[in-house]
């Protein structure tokens, strides 16, 4: 069976966490000793129904609150496919989780209070979503139970986010209309919508192809470490152990070292079950070559004839996450796969208005949560592809060396 990855995103109180529960709950994932913790909460709480939210609002102050305040990771299975899901904040005020949590899926559920159509942490979510490259994204219209399931209500909140995903990067929206609290068209078909002819979410998700969203084409192998045993009988045993970001790597290739420029071949390529004859995303191995040339941590393995950019200036797309603002001449360390840096902030390009999508002009600094265009100067060059093209090499953070905070998403433009 293959993962699918995938976030839920939306405005507070629009039903990410008690749609998750019941994907959850109608799944049987959940043991009996957590529902029958959280059936006893919910009584407590005089609820009519199970609250299914608190299995993944699971901080005391998420539930204290009655928001999900961090990135609760759950995992479950059907018959048909693994899932990892990130369950991500609303609030405006933590859409940095968001980013977060998005930043490896497969897919993205934006959900929507049917009662308060498309408003603007619906449009950011997909905004972030469509910056992300989120390959699919599911408009899951919630709450459908409290305006009696009206089909009209359905269609013009679709129809208002389309409009305004046709100005995004989203190839691939399906939208859905559901009741989490209840459970219409989540696991299975409701006959409470009988005019919606579309799939149950479940369905959805245990269908959407994803096998073409993995690059295979470009090879790209970040070496994390350099493998020298000091036993007498393997001296001579020089391997690069990482994990291959996108492409497929054979024995018997020609290769190139970036950012020297240095060439050799596949001799080898090994794991912990023994030696294989190639490896693809998103495994983790040791490749040995047939010579032996200057590699160490940070350096990128590619062919000769298909290689990335190796750049000391970055052209990048920024979600700013720390409460201190971004300002033109500060100075952060950088950190890319495996590879290390430190950069300047040269110029700030523009700020992204969410609502708009309109670029200001003449910014000089970026607020927390604020999206915006950068270039950066690097003190040694990285080796990158634009995130359109390759969303391992194209992605890497910002870090404020003097709290050791992560401060900023970036993820790297193409060439205008």
């Amino acid at each position: 069976m293959d993962m699918l990855r995938f976030a839920t995103a939306g405005s507070v109180d629009d039903g990410k966490s008690t749609l998750i529960g019941r994907l959850l709950y109608d799944s049987k994932s959940i043991f009996e000793d957590q529902l029958l913790s959280v059936e006893e909460t919910s009584k407590s709480r005089g609820n009519e129904y199970v609250d299914l939210s608190l299995l993944t609002d699971g901080l005391r102050a998420e539930r204290e609150q009655g928001i999900t305040i961090d990135v609760a990771y759950r995992y479950f299975a059907t018959p048909k496919r693994k899932f990892i899901i990130a369950d991500t904040p609303g609030h405006t005020q933590y859409t940095r989780n968001m980013v977060t949590g998005a930043s490896t899926a497969d897919l993205a559920i934006v959900l929507v209070d049917a009662r308060k159509g498309v408003i603007e942490q619906s449009r950011r979510h997909a905004t972030i979503a469509s910056l992300l490259r989120v390959p699919h994204v599911v408009l899951a219209v919630n709450k459908m139970d409290l305006v009696d399931f009206d089909e009209q209500v359905f269609t013009d909140i679709r129809d208002e986010f389309y409009d305004f995903s046709s100005r995004l990067n989203i190839t691939d929206i399906t939208a859905i209309p559901l009741s989490a609290l209840q459970g219409d068209n989540v696991v299975t078909r409701s006959e409470n919508t009988p005019w919606y002819d579309g799939p149950s979410l479940l369905h959805h998700l245990e269908n959407v192809y994803i096998g073409a969203d993995r690059n295979l084409q470009d090879v790209r192998f970040p070496v994390q470490y350099v493998i020298r045993p000091q036993q007498n009988d393997v001296r001579d045993y020089r391997g690069y152990a990482g994990q291959v970001a996108s492409g497929l790597i054979k024995k018997g290739d020609e290769i190139v070292v970036l950012p020297s420029g240095l060439t050799s071949r596949v001799a080898a390529i090994d794991t912990a079950d023994g030696e294989i004859d190639e490896a693809y995303p998103p495994m983790s191995v040791t490749i040995r070559l047939e010579d032996e040339i200057d590699i160490s941590r940070g350096d990128v393995i590619a062919r000769p004839k298909n290689q990335p950019t190796v750049s000391q200036d970055i052209d990048a797309t920024i979600c700013w996450m720390d409460d201190a603002p971004m300002v033109v001449g500060k100075k952060y360390a950088v950190l890319h796969n495996s590879r290390e840096a430190r950069c300047v902030v040269k110029a700030i390009q523009y700020e992204l208005d969410i609502n708009t999508l309109h670029r200001k002009q003449g910014v000089d600094s970026l607020s927390r949560n604020a999206i915006g265009r950068v270039t950066l100067r690097m003190t040694s060059p990285l080796v990158v592809d634009p995130y359109v093209r390759n969303r391992n090499t194209g992605a890497f953070v910002l870090i404020d060396e003097a709290t050791n905070s992560t401060v900023a998403a970036c993820t790297i433009n193409e060439a205008d």
